[in-house]
């Protein structure tokens, strides 16, 4: 009788410590998101204190914003945090996301070298700043990876009115092919690199060859003065409204996807336009200063 008491009460406490595994690990959402919420230092800031507040932890892949939005397309996450809006818009248009939250916006600047090659120092209009570069044949070190800040600047170069080439690349996942078409100035091959890397590694490499690159502010500030290595890179041109940079939340629609966490996405999306969530992106600095500017205020 012991025995088969002791038993019974081994698989009661199994029972239990399996439930309790499985609503901790339901508490967990899959968030894909541009390199620069992460790069910036912001995420580590917010995911915290939604935590504290909430319970759910935020398991982060920072990744390019096409990444990100082919993530939440194929079902591989709860939610992405973005900063494409047209492709935002798109993406719940065609039904992949339930609504889009409007979070936050900083600036798209362009670096350049101190001694400024393409004299483009001051310059306001960034198609303008662009040709310049162009026309001076000075190095310029694209993203490539179809990030947010890549389809910025692929729009950047389309309004240049300068002749361009069309390169196709295929992408590979899980056995399906992609093709992605980007766009860059003709006869560039000298003097255009397209590295396919994130906005951190963009930036460092650019640095290290005295080269041009479009960049968000908030990374560009983060890697120029919050670290010891620090930058030469200068800011050269900014202020257009066309560098203006939103991010946008968009929840997976549970419809396209029935297995994703629709209401801890919901949530989060709802934290991050809370007061709480918008004053903590309004009061992040660095060195004094502001990276992000709130949306939802």
């Amino acid at each position: 009788m012991k025995r088969d008491f002791f038993s019974a009460l081994c698989i009661i406490i199994m029972i239990c410590v399996f439930h309790t595994v499985t609503l901790g690990d339901s508490r967990v959402l899959k968030m894909s998101t541009t390199t620069s919420t992460q790069a910036s230092g912001l995420l580590d800031l917010l995911l915290p204190e939604f935590e504290k507040d909430t319970g759910i932890r935020v398991k982060v892949f920072a990744k390019g914003t096409g990444a990100a939005i082919r993530d939440g397309m194929d079902g591989n996450v709860d939610t992405i945090f973005v900063h494409a809006r047209a492709r935002e818009e798109k993406f719940v248009t065609d039904g992949f996301g339930i609504k889009r939250y409007a979070v936050m916006h900083n600036d798209f600047i362009i670096l350049g070298p101190p001694n400024d090659p393409a004299g483009i120092r001051g310059q306001k209009d960034a198609a303008a700043a662009l040709t310049k570069i162009a026309h001076a044949k000075a190095l310029f070190v694209s993203r490539g990876d179809d990030s947010g800040t890549h389809t910025k600047e692929q729009a950047l170069w389309e309004a240049t009115g300068l002749a361009l080439d069309i390169k196709t690349s295929t992408i590979v996942k899980k056995g399906q092919k992609r093709s992605v078409s980007f766009v860059h100035p003709k006869g560039s091959e000298k003097w255009y690199l397209s590295i396919g890397q994130g906005m951190g590694k963009t930036i460092t490499f650019a640095d290290e060859k005295r080269a041009y690159t479009l960049a968000d502010q908030g990374t560009y500030i983060k890697y120029k003065y919050g670290r010891d290595a620090g930058l030469d890179l200068e800011i050269v041109c900014e202020g257009d409204a066309l560098l203006n940079n939103p991010y946008g939340v968009i929840p997976i629609n549970p419809k396209k996807h029935p297995h994703v966490q629709y209401e801890l996405a919901e949530q989060f999306a709802k934290w991050l336009v809370s007061e709480k969530g918008q004053l903590l992106i309004l009061n992040y600095r660095l060195l004094g200063k502001q990276l992000f500017y709130p949306d939802a205020m």
